[in-house]
């Protein structure tokens, strides 16, 4: 910015608008008032909401020239002018020489109230001295240099931070930030300490919950109550009974169905073994002719029967012995005691025999189905005896040995003759009855003569 020279090219505001300097203190009444080019206002306005026009002590008209000089030089300069009012010395001596109203800066940033105890202090601050007037500055020819930011600022914004009270800085606020229902307090004090507690409370809403926060550590336990927490964790005898009823339960359902896959799986699979080597070892006597027809041993192999309807094939042995005979998948022939019945080569007779209906090979398992008519056959050492089913007794006591006499009883037959009788249990996977099915012989073939028609076809 430089100075007006005389004779300059004269402006709107007269010859003199750019020489005004050359009166004493004109110079720095100018530079006092401008304004701060940091919150420089549009010509005209003010940077201070709490400015208060009233405050402004009336301009004297003792140097116009002066303040039109500073208002051109500051627009010269690229600066707004504080419209403040000109310093000079018909200021009277401990009056305010600045526009800050305490009283209207209260007011608009806490709304109307008691004045405070920091208003009161401030009130009672000295007042400032007023700048001592200076002389005049007899006009330049050649341009006089600008002064610094420095020199510009420094005067004015002391004179004002002198007015201010200095208040202390307030605490760190608390770690939690405030409920979203509880509007937070302005706070006290500068612009400066206002964006500290802004920037303090967005820190706080972007950290961790309260509730999400870790709970505290227990306290230990003493040794006391940590007994007596061990034997509150124990189970009760109650519950070890039960525990031990219910594995005694889970135990004894393993076992009965392992047994029952034993009975009914294990057991024919067994038992058809060894009836099928039973088998071949008459087939292979037969062959060899090692020995002779005649009175055979209990549970002893001496003949085979053919059921072609049940495509059944099993070893006949003497006796009913149910380890020696039934259980290993053989039929028993009832030859002992009270129970003897005839042989197949007798000329009259009922040969009666005996075979598990379930398990252990069940070789009689579906002779329920057989129809009259059906043949039977019975193969030996020298001849195939042929039997044709005559009759079925569904269902008759165990003690009912009448059904195996010479003449069964029941079977319908009247006279002597050659008979079949088979017998095994029912219902099935019983023993509670005794199932019975009558046959009579229609053939007898030699061994030298082939097999019997029922066998070939």
């Amino acid at each position: 910015m430089t100075a007006g020279r005389p004779g300059h090219a004269a402006g709107p505001e007269g010859p003199d608008a750019h020489g005004a300097y050359g009166t004493d203190g004109a110079f720095v009444a100018a530079v006092d008032g401008l304004a701060d080019p940091l919150n420089d206002p549009l010509p005209g306005g003010h940077t201070s909401p709490w400015f208060r026009s009233e405050n402004i002590p009336a301009a004297e008209p003792a140097a116009p020239h002066a303040a039109q000089s500073a208002v051109q030089s500051s627009y010269e300069a690229g600066y707004a002018p504080r419209q403040t009012p000109p310093q000079g010395p018909q200021q009277p001596q401990g009056a305010p020489n600045e526009w800050y109203d305490p009283a209207g800066y209260q007011r608009d940033w806490y709304g109307p109230q008691e004045p405070s105890a920091r208003m009161a202090a401030a009130d009672q601050m000295a007042p400032v001295a007023p700048v001592a007037p200076v002389a005049p500055v007899p006009p330049a020819e050649e341009s006089a240099p600008a002064p610094d930011a420095a020199g510009l600022h420094a005067e004015p914004r002391t004179e004002v931070l002198a007015r201010i009270p200095a208040e202390p800085e307030p605490e760190p606020e608390a770690e939690l930030g405030p409920t979203p229902s509880t509007a937070p307090a302005p706070a006290p004090g500068g612009r400066a300490e206002r964006r500290r507690a802004a920037k303090g409370r967005g820190r706080r809403r972007l950290g961790t919950p309260p509730e999400q926060k870790a709970a505290p550590a227990a306290a230990p336990m003493s040794r006391v109550e940590a007994r007596r927490a061990a034997r509150a964790a124990k189970d009760s005898p109650a519950v070890i009974a039960s525990r031990a009823v219910g594995e005694v339960f889970i135990t004894l359902g393993v076992l009965m169905l392992l047994f029952v896959t034993y009975q009914l799986w294990w057991t024919n699979i067994r038992a058809d073994q060894i009836a099928g080597k039973e088998t071949n070892r008459i087939q292979d006597e037969w062959a060899n002719g090692d020995r002779k027809p005649g009175v055979f041993a209990p549970g002893e192999g001496f003949a085979i029967m053919h059921i072609p309807k049940l495509d059944v094939v099993a070893p006949i042995a003497e006796g009913i012995d149910k380890e020696k005979v039934l259980d290993r998948g053989m039929i028993g022939h009832y030859g002992e005691g009270k129970l003897k019945t005839a042989m197949p080569s007798d000329k009259q007779g009922n040969f009666s025999v005996a075979g598990h209906r379930n398990t252990h090979g069940e070789p009689f398992r579906y002779i329920n189905k057989l129809k009259p008519g059906d043949p039977i056959v019975v193969e030996t050492r020298d001849a195939y005896y042929t039997y044709e089913m005559a009759r079925i007794l569904p269902q008759t006591s165990p003690s009912n040995i009448s059904v195996i006499e010479p003449i069964p009883v029941g079977s319908g037959f009247t006279k002597p003759g050659r008979y079949l009788t088979l017998t095994t249990c029912t219902p099935e996977f019983t023993s509670t009855y005794r199932l019975i099915v009558w046959g009579k012989m229609v053939d007898e073939r030699p061994r030298s003569e082939g097999k019997p028609d029922a066998l070939v076809g």
